[in-house]
């Protein structure tokens, strides 16, 4: 009988240090295996301490605006899908994003990179966007203010219906200086124009490089008023 239970716990022993073995290497199996298809509605990566850092995600599941790991509305992004990009901190820092649908003879349809200022908007970005027929494609570079943005402001007024309320607040916000201003815009716009436009720091553009459809090219120099003062084009 003591024979019989030493043999029954030596056995036992045994058993237990194969099960723990196998299952220490279907954990470590787990932490690097191969698929070749993974289909799923949306990947997080994440910090070691759980801090988001990217995100994968289709467009029902596509998060709002995040910043320090709290998740706002952001209804600008309800037809996209894409990549967001995380600082150290969890807070939105760049993106790439892809939407496009048409309903009821309705067309929208776009494409965006961009690059954040730390706490801010957006400073470059690469674009293409249609609606009805009016397409637009370019490199833009911003100016952005040095404090923070006000997200939960920006979330508040975003998700309001359109009304003369909101249009007032957001003009207000604009004066401000609460946006800051665009600079650069090299691309095509819904005239089917070649441009290159140059604004100052104010937001004023003071020289255009354009060549039209039909091959009409020109470089204007405009005041702050936007008042074309020089014209230079072929022949002229």
């Amino acid at each position: 009988m003591r024979f019989n239970k030493t043999i029954a716990a030596y056995a036992a022993g045994v058993a237990t240090t194969f099960v723990a073995i196998a299952a220490g290497q279907a954990i470590g199996a787990a932490q690097n295996t191969s698929f070749d298809t993974i289909t799923v509605h949306r990947i997080n990566v994440v910090e070691p301490d759980g801090t988001l850092r990217m995100t994968i995600s289709n467009r029902t599941q596509f998060p709002g605006i995040i910043v320090k790991g709290k998740q706002m509305p952001h209804t600008d992004r309800n037809y996209a899908a894409g990549m967001l990009f995380f600082n150290d901190e969890g807070t939105e820092n760049g993106g790439l994003i892809f939407g496009g649908r048409s309903k009821d003879g309705h067309v929208e349809s776009g494409g965006h990179l961009s690059f954040d200022q730390y706490e801010q908007d957006q400073v470059v970005n690469l674009e293409q966007t249609e609606e009805n027929g009016k397409r637009v494609a370019g490199l833009s570079i911003s100016d952005r203010p040095d404090a923070p943005m006000d997200f939960a402001l920006m979330s508040k007024l975003e998700s309001m219906p359109d009304s003369p309320e909101k249009r007032a607040q957001l003009e207000k916000l604009d004066a401000q200086g609460a946006f800051g201003q665009p600079r650069v815009f090299i691309g095509k716009n819904q005239d089917k124009d070649s441009r290159v436009n140059l604004k100052d720091a104010a937001g004023h553009t003071r020289l255009v490089l354009s060549v039209t459809a039909s091959g009409a090219a020109s470089i204007q120099f405009l005041d702050a008023a936007g008042k074309v003062i020089r014209t230079i084009a072929p022949g002229g």
